[in-house]
């Protein structure tokens, strides 16, 4: 009885690590076509294959693309908070907000290629009224508000207006380096931001 129960819980868990295992594939897929090719030219077939999932499975997981693409977003909103989380061993807020920017240096190539991976869904998202719209749109705001109380405590004025100032420099930046097929263009522009960053300590 103790060896069944035991052989039962071990396939149990299998199966349940197994699901989990093709869910996640499915999302990260996803999110890298997503990104690559946009949300309307993406369907669940080019999902299916880049995971290495059966397409017939990919229904258990999301019955809809719409559902698939709310699991992208948010598993990009996790990645956000992982991401603004990891700052917190920076010595000061100056040195936070350019660990930020330096984000985008780092996938400058990416960006170059296909653009900023939040500011394009977001982008893509907007024209929507179905609420991811406004869940895409809580990528931004994780940052914003993050951004906002670093200035804060750095003592400076308008802190959400430099936060605004932050991001939109940093977006503006990922267009142009993707407009112009130039990952040079993104770290030369955070090397700007970041020198404007030191001109408020």
């Amino acid at each position: 009885m103790g060896h069944c129960c035991y052989a039962l819980s071990e396939m149990t868990d299998s199966h349940q690590r197994d699901r989990a295992g093709k869910r996640e594939r499915l999302v990260a897929s996803a999110g890298e076509l997503l990104h690559r090719q946009g949300v309307s030219a993406t369907t669940l077939a080019q999902v299916a294959e880049a995971a290495d999932v059966p397409p017939g499975n990919v229904y258990y997981y999301f019955k809809t693309k719409d559902a698939l693409v709310r699991a992208v977003v948010d598993a990009r909103i996790d990645e956000v908070r992982t991401m603004l989380g990891s700052f917190d061993a920076q010595p000061d807020p100056g040195t936070r907000l350019k660990a930020l920017t330096r984000q985008w240096v780092e996938m400058r190539d990416l960006v170059a290629r296909h653009g900023c991976p939040l500011g394009t869904l977001c982008s893509e998202l907007s024209g929507r009224d179905d609420g991811l719209d406004r869940e895409a749109a809580k990528m931004m705001s994780l940052i914003l508000d993050w951004a906002e109380d670093q200035f804060r405590q750095m003592g400076t004025p308008d802190p959400r207006d430099l936060a605004v100032n932050l991001f939109a420099g940093v977006q503006g930046g990922a267009l142009l380096a993707n407009t112009f097929r130039d990952p040079d263009l993104m770290t030369s522009h955070v090397r700007h931001l970041e020198h404007w960053i030191d001109s408020l300590s």
